[in-house]
């Protein structure tokens, strides 16, 4: 599974709002960006009590691009 569905599919099923959910990737030399847009209801969703929600998605992904031996991933998650 790509990097760019794994994520999306990870925040689709979290959110109020699966519809409003907009992922895209960037790649440079040194490592994988993954842009996450949610709507802004779904933001507390997404990040979690202390960032949990979302630490835990970063970690599923790291982990996935590290056994496909990708680059490191950095996930940005912002609303709209």
């Amino acid at each position: 599974m790509k990097l760019i569905e794994l994520t999306e599919f990870l925040i689709k099923n979290i959110c109020k709002n699966p519809d409003m959910v907009s992922v895209k990737q960037f790649e440079n030399d040194d490592e994988i960006n993954i842009e996450v847009l949610v709507a802004e209801s779904d933001m507390g969703i997404v990040i979690g009590r202390g960032g949990k929600n979302a630490n835990a998605i970063r970690t599923i992904v790291q982990a996935a691009s590290y056994i496909q031996k990708n680059k490191p991933v950095k996930i940005n998650i912002d609303s709209f």
